[in-house]
């Protein structure tokens, strides 16, 4: 069993930055790839990116265009998602999962954390 804390959130306005964190207890993370995820109002969540067990392999979603920047600390077991050049569209709750393979599907990650909120104001 893995335990998922995310933090970080925030309200920011448009063109601004925020890292989000996620602390990972009751299992070693580098067992898990990990992955963010986020929900807009009134959407479905969608995949944001990955990041292996290891580290050494990432994969973003199309709408990232190179803005953020997902990362982990193994010995501090946390994940980090750095996010720049935020803008209105990225307003949602994210949400970080641990699960056996890096991937883009929600239904292939077995540990999820209760979400932080980032509102973008332009």
């Amino acid at each position: 069993q893995v335990q998922l804390v995310e933090s970080g959130g925030g309200s920011v306005q448009a063109g601004g930055s925020l890292r989000l964190s996620c602390a990972a207890s009751g299992d070693t993370t580098s067992k898990y790839a990990m992955g963010w995820f986020r929900q807009g109002p009134g959407k479905e969540r969608e995949f944001v990116a990955s990041i292996s067990r290891s580290g050494a392999s990432t994969s973003y979603a199309d709408f990232v265009e190179g803005r953020f920047t997902i990362s982990r600390d193994n010995a501090r077991n946390t994940a980090y998602l750095q996010m720049n050049s935020l803008n209105f569209e990225d307003t949602a709750v994210y949400y970080c999962a641990a699960g056996p393979t890096r991937a883009r599907l929600t239904t292939l990650y077995d540990y999820w954390g209760q979400g932080t909120q980032v509102t973008v104001s332009s």
